[in-house]
């Protein structure tokens, strides 16, 4: 594929349903370069495999410009997924890819593996970890990523796993490491991570992709302090869930409820099962992979919790948190209460007044502050 077939195929790519806007791109310069990088790699038959692809543009400048027939991918967003669907559709390359857990099944006998790094050490070894569980013996890893964004702390964490970790030259502030010969892996994976949070008297599970890992992040801890104002509702919805804390701690102190844990990240879907189920909470916990509760019914909660994200992938951008208030504004019942807790400096409680209804703060840290808005 030319430099311009590329061009052309990146700027037909749309990041929809996910957060538009015009400084937001549905590509970047890594994914030109972890493609540029692989032609000069694959070969004949190799088994191609894309993890992190955000809208489709590795997945479909594979399929177009390194002459495979057949892409297996793995998105941790649900986002994500959508967008390469909807984009393949667009580019004529719809049904030449399937997408899979991050398991045996997406990385068996796979060759070239393309990586757009993550943000956390986490999930970059959860993914390398399963590469070398997984793949085959000769396997190639290219891991590209925005220099900015990039640490030593990833080589380190290649190297565990393994043999040759090779820093290429950084072009256009991308750089792209190549891995290769796989090491044995550990006898049990190092994720789900488990451990006990004594504060709250749970366990709560983690991935290596969710936010905050095991930990009880400082923006739930304070919004778990005013559980005892909240109403005591049968339809409840933790959005964006992250590893279940607040869907679990909830489901625990009532045991009349039925709480749908929801988010976009896969990682966190099989974090907040895993919590919940750790905790004796299995069965009333409904656990749902989704795009800001699209697949709920209008007015069907009665109480929805939420601590939104700040950033829209790496950009700090107020898109994501407004998304979910739209959705929150559908999704609640006449009277029903959407809790919201947010960085005080992002003002958010004009937008909620707006979309959902009468909002009062409820409390206010040095940091974060609380809100409840009724549906009108």
């Amino acid at each position: 594929m030319t430099a311009l077939e590329l061009d052309t195929l990146f700027g037909s790519l749309s990041r929809f349903p996910d957060v538009v806007a015009d400084n937001l791109q549905a590509y970047d310069a890594t994914d030109r370069l972890l493609l540029e990088t692989a032609a000069g790699i694959v070969g004949a038959g190799t088994n191609v495999v894309v993890i992190g692809d955000r809208y489709g543009a590795l997945t479909l400048g594979a399929l177009t410009g390194l002459g495979v027939g057949h892409v297996r991918v793995h998105q941790d967003l649900f986002t994500g997924r959508l967008a390469l669907e909807r984009n393949a559709a667009t580019t004529g390359l719809e049904n030449r890819f399937t997408q899979h857990g991050l398991d045996a099944e997406l990385l068996d006998n796979a060759g070239l593996i393309l990586i757009q790094l993550p943000k956390s050490l986490a999930e970059l070894e959860e993914i390398a970890d399963a590469v070398a569980r997984f793949a085959a013996p000769e396997a190639v890893v290219l891991a590209g990523g925005r220099v900015k964004h990039m640490s030593t702390g990833m080589n380190l964490v290649l190297e565990k796993y393994f043999s040759s970790v090779q820093p290429q030259l950084g072009r256009q502030k991308s750089r792209v490491i190549i891995a290769r010969t796989p090491k044995a892996a550990p006898d049990e994976p190092p994720f789900p991570v488990v451990e006990p949070v004594p504060e709250l008297g749970i366990t709560v599970c983690a991935h290596g992709a969710v936010f905050s890992g095991a930990r009880l992040d400082i923006g739930t801890r304070y919004l778990l302090t005013f559980l005892d104002r909240m109403t005591a509702a049968r339809r409840v919805v933790d959005l964006g869930c992250g590893t279940g804390i607040l869907a679990t701690m909830y489901a625990r102190r009532h045991k009349e409820a039925l709480v749908v844990a929801t988010d976009q990240s896969a990682a966190a879907v099989d974090s907040a099962r895993g919590t919940a189920e750790a905790n004796g909470v299995g069965e009333r916990v409904l656990v749902l992979h989704d795009d800001a509760m699209s697949t709920l019914e209008a007015g069907s909660a009665d109480l929805i919790l939420l601590n939104p994200p700040f950033h829209v992938g790496a950009s700090v951008h107020a898109g994501a948190a407004l998304k979910m208030f739209e959705a929150a504004a559908r999704v609640l019942a006449p009277g029903g209460e959407l809790w919201t807790v947010y960085n005080s400096h992002l003002q958010y409680r004009g937008a909620l007044e707006r979309l959902i209804g009468p909002t009062s703060e409820e409390g206010r840290n040095p940091k974060f502050t609380v809100t409840r808005s009724l549906k009108s």
